[in-house]
């Protein structure tokens, strides 16, 4: 029953990224769309909006969190791999592994201040036109963090298993 239930999970897991890049894909058009219709009410008829400004920063802080674990599932950041394609392929596993661990470490950290700051900011609105809850707009943070934190240890644990199978190999 448990080993049936990791492929469940790694399965949600794949959705739920697939998801949030769709959402950030969503947000980059409607944010297009509205900076476009803004430039064009502001300068051609004089009568700029109120909201765009705001949303698109919104947006901008966004994007990034929801589309980082789905670029880091397709190896898709950018790397610098001077160093990295120097090395033998057991230890790029190995280098790779721990380099993906801090990353982990790094987003869970993220995630567990994210946290706390989302809760404290709970019933707070920002001071402008839209008054938005700050709480929403921080909370991209931690759902954002986590994601990638998980993504993060999925591929450690890859890397991990690449280099003590080829650890064996040599053996």
């Amino acid at each position: 029953m448990e080993m049936k239930l990791i492929p469940k999970v790694i399965k949600i897991f794949d959705r739920i990224l697939d998801i949030t890049a769709i959402i950030a894909g969503i947000i980059v058009i409607f944010l297009m769309i509205s900076v476009s219709m803004e430039v064009i009410l502001r300068y051609f008829f004089r009568h700029p909006t109120i909201w765009v400004t705001e949303i698109a920063g919104y947006g901008i802080v966004y994007i990034p969190f929801l589309v980082a674990a789905w670029v880091l599932k397709r190896d898709a950041h950018v790397r610098m791999d001077l160093v990295l394609s120097r090395l033998s392929p057991k230890n790029q596993c190995l280098l790779n592994a721990i380099t993906f661990f801090a990353g982990a470490i790094i987003c869970f950290i993220l995630t567990y201040f994210g946290v706390k700051a989302t809760l404290y900011y709970v019933g707070h609105f920002t001071p402008t036109p839209l008054m938005m809850p700050k709480s929403l707009i921080i909370a991209v943070i931690f759902v954002g963090s986590f994601l990638l934190f998980v993504q993060f240890v999925r591929r450690a644990y890859g890397y991990m298993k690449s280099w003590t199978t080829a650890a064996d190999k040599k053996e």
